[in-house]
């Protein structure tokens, strides 16, 4: 027998033994400390509120040009009609209160002056004043419901927050009209019932479960439609659904009884998200349990094809696929990005006038994901480049191309400033469990440390950094959701982590940077190779919302190129500073050296300022030019011939980086003069003058003949970008030993594939990039060929060349 002494001892004991046990599923990522499949624990019920007996009973709902499920204009449902709010005196709190009625966590924002377009019918309430506590709308000081002098001009609209209140409960206070209210409910799910779809990754079938109350609820089947499974494959980021084996689902709906929710659910099929359905009719339950139909909704929905569980490899290989005719650029992650049309073999973008989430959705569907999550207007995610090709695009929501849509072919005036961009639903792959940051002084850096598996039991462990760098260092902030990569770290022994996940468990990581995930990257797998170890070695990330994109006007380039002869002695410094050719060691000082001339004017159309890598302390002085160099190698320039041979070459380093111009409103930043920081603004380019010295390619020892001259801005990815594509620019060029021409320039990735590989020079050229980067990273003859194709290879590449899938070594000897 115990002691009694010793009782609180044993009760300590045991509950750190629970802790323990809580934190081993922590960090196998479970929610709440529980695996899947457990019961969760119950929460707190939610209650209605209590209103006072001649409060007016109302319902509410965000209508009108949504560009996010929980956005819109407000509208009122009182007396069997709808109508809307006045802006007069609404304020944040008022937007509080709507927010919290309709279930949301929170308001963001609030819009005056029918932002989200004009409403119809009354206007219920006017001059609304709010503290911000009151339970509903109707409870806030104002003129009186259905008293207001204001004019539909005037609805107000609200932001609320994603976050849904826990353990929310929809309480219809209409005793008729239910059929017109929206869903409102706490969470949605896709619960995988059968064994076979337990273990897939993304879930793709199961039971469709409605939150309500804190409590999950399958839904009855009995007016169920295919516009109802569409729209909820859409928000779990799958682009279409199809049939499945009903019988098994019955009988398992006869071995488990189902919890049912109230009502049925009525939607189109082009929502982009459940809550904007409407409520069908209120199910009557049987004594059973069971409704009409008898079992619960199911729904299994088609994954796009880079989520696929089962890729089709050999088809990808037999059949080349067809050119998309749309594509996301500028995104941070997988499913977002600046809108690009290919129009008569160009790449264009799409003005954001009538922008909606119904014409985003269409083009995420397009691309193979769910339904948009946003509509993003504004050139948030940059601007693009070359013409815009689309105006006041309008979708019904079930074209197969945002290409097939209405929009308006005279309207003109549109800049890039107003670029369209869309975020879109993906599926739940599960790939940010398997990666964490660790000691760092915020959650976007730190150490990276892996999850993998050793031994049957899955560790944690840090990545080698030999050969770690920008390109490796995106894909785990993309991984992360975490945004961009702003700088990439090969020395983290600032950054204590886990001792326990100290040991290497990656090594010999090469991404191209486009991955959804480190582990898609090529790497040694489990034969780990890593000299200098992990710990205070291991490799490290910063991370950023933003980032910059440089782009090279072509126009420039072709309208400023010239021809000079030079005399050797006036080249003294550029001979220092290696900008001409090999052989002009051997040349006399007396003896003419022909170069190749042009003016460099570069662009930031990305988010963020462009800011050399290196701090100002450890810029390098050149005294003979007399000033000092942020970046050694900025651009490169080649001469190329038709077959992509290297003939002539010349470099650039970053003499100045500094705002020479900038876009009307933006202001200079940046400045060389007086030892001034150096950058390029958001909306501001740099323009390299082509009569500055190294700004030209030596061509003394090239014959008359065509040729391919092309220039790279930021070719050593020093400077991490969000758009790396179009960093190339390249130019054909006629030479007759007399005069030079330069003409077809333009921007890597603005033509269509068809246009790119008709250009001389090109497909010779990816073929030399190829091997060159998978020479430098491994020697594929002493892998193992099993080892490759199951860890395929992204070929790290210059943006230039098309980014390449090889599972097959062979392919690269």
């Amino acid at each position: 027998m115990l002691a009694p002494w010793s009782l609180p001892y044993c009760f300590t004991i045991l509950l750190g033994l629970l802790k323990l046990c809580r934190a081993q599923y922590e960090q196998l990522g479970y929610p709440h400390g529980y695996p899947q499949g457990y019961p969760e624990p119950e929460q707190e019920q939610y209650t209605a509120p209590e209103l006072p007996p001649d409060t007016p009973r109302i319902q509410l709902r965000l209508a009108g040009d949504k560009r996010k499920h929980n956005e819109g204009r407000v509208e009122v449902f009182y007396d069997g009609e709808w109508g809307t709010v006045c802006d007069d005196d609404f304020s944040i709190h008022s937007a509080q209160v709507v927010c919290r009625e309709l279930g949301y966590l929170e308001a963001v924002s609030w819009s005056p002056s029918s932002k989200y377009g004009k409403g119809e019918g009354r206007i219920w309430f006017d001059n609304v004043q709010c503290t911000g506590k009151e339970k509903t709308l109707a409870l806030c000081m104002s003129n009186g419901i259905g008293v207001s002098d204001c004019k539909h001009t005037e609805d107000v609209g609200v932001v609320c927050s994603d976050k849904r209140i826990p353990g929310f409960k929809f309480i219809n206070t209409m005793a008729n009209n239910v059929e017109s209210l929206n869903i409102q409910v706490e969470d949605v799910r896709i619960r995988a019932i059968l064994s076979s779809y337990r273990k897939r990754v993304p879930v793709t079938e199961g039971y469709v479960e409605v939150k309500d109350g804190g409590k999950w609820k399958q839904i009855c089947d009995a007016e169920w439609t295919k516009h109802n499974s569409r729209v909820i494959c859409g928000m779990f980021g799958f682009p279409g659904e199809r049939k499945y084996n009903a019988r098994v689902y019955k009988m398992f709906a006869r071995r488990r009884k189902p919890n049912y929710w109230d009502y049925s659910v009525n939607c189109t099929g082009n929502e982009a998200h459940l809550s904007s359905c409407k409520l069908g009719h209120a199910v009557a339950a049987k004594a059973n349990s069971t409704c009409g139909g008898g079992t619960p909704v199911v729904v299994s929905c088609v994954p796009g094809r880079a989520f696929s569980p089962t890729p089709m490899t050999g088809f990808r290989k037999a059949f080349r696929q067809e050119q998309p005719l749309v594509r996301l650029r500028g995104g941070a992650i997988i499913g977002e990005g600046r809108v690009e049309v290919l129009k008569n073999g160009e790449w264009g973008t799409i003005c954001d006038d009538n922008w909606s989430l119904l014409s985003a959705t269409v083009v995420c569907r397009e691309l193979g994901f769910g339904s948009a999550k946003e509509a993003l207007s504004g050139g948030r995610l940059g601007q693009g480049m070359g013409p815009v090709h689309m105006n006041e695009v309008k979708c019904s929501g079930f074209e197969k191309s945002v290409t097939e849509c209405f929009f308006n072919k005279e309207s003109l005036g549109c800049s890039h400033e107003e670029d369209a961009a869309v975020t879109c639903n993906v599926p739940a792959m599960g790939f940010q469990e398997r990666l964490r940051l660790s000691g760092g002084r915020n959650p976007y850096e730190g150490r990276v440390e892996a999850l993998v598996e050793r031994n049957g039991s899955l560790v944690w462990g840090t990545v080698c950094s030999d050969g770690w760098g920008t390109m490796e260092a995106m894909v785990v902030c993309r991984q992360l959701g975490l945004g961009f990569a702003s700088n990439a770290f090969q020395e983290t022994w600032y950054w204590p982590g886990e001792v326990s996940a100290d040991p290497v468990v990656m090594s010999g990581v090469r991404c191209s940077g486009t991955e959804m995930s480190l582990s898609h990257c090529l790497h040694h797998g489990a034969h780990l190779t890593c000299p200098k170890g992990g710990g205070r070695n291991a490799a490290g990330v910063s991370c950023s919302e933003t980032a910059p994109d440089l782009v090279l006007s072509p126009q420039v380039v072709e309208q400023t190129t010239y021809m000079e002869d030079r005399p050797m002695f006036m080249l003294q410094c550029a001979y220092e500073e290696n900008c001409l050719s090999t052989t002009s060691s051997k040349t006399p000082a007396n003896s003419y050296r022909r170069l190749l001339r042009f003016s460099s004017q570069i662009h930031n159309n990305g988010q963020s300022d462009f800011r050399p890598k290196a701090g100002r302390h450890s810029w390098v002085w050149h005294d003979c030019h007399r000033h000092y160099h942020s970046m050694e190698v900025f651009t490169h320039y080649d001469l190329l011939s038709l077959n992509g041979t290297k003939v002539a070459e010349g470099h650039k380093a970053s003499f100045c980086l500094e705002d020479t111009d900038c876009e009307e409103g933006i202001e200079k930043r940046y400045e060389c003069a007086n030892f001034g920081e150096q950058g390029i603004t958001v909306g501001c380019w740099d323009t390299y003058r082509h009569d500055i010295d190294c700004q030209w390619i030596d061509i003394t020892d090239i014959k008359p003949g065509d040729y391919i001259f092309q220039v790279f801005i930021n070719p050593n990815y020093e400077v991490p970008e969000s758009d790396y594509s179009n960093n190339l620019m390249k130019c054909r060029c006629r030479y007759d030993g007399h005069r030079i021409w330069m003409y077809s320039c333009h921007n890597g990735g603005s033509l269509s594939t068809e246009t790119e590989e008709s250009f001389p020079g090109l497909l010779n050229n990816q073929v030399t990039h190829r091997l060159q980067s998978v020479s430098g990273l491994f020697s594929l003859r002493e892998r193992n060929p099993d080892e490759l194709l199951q860890h395929p290879a992204r070929c790290h590449q210059p943006p230039v060349m098309l980014r390449c899938t090889c599972p097959d070594p062979t392919e690269l000897t």
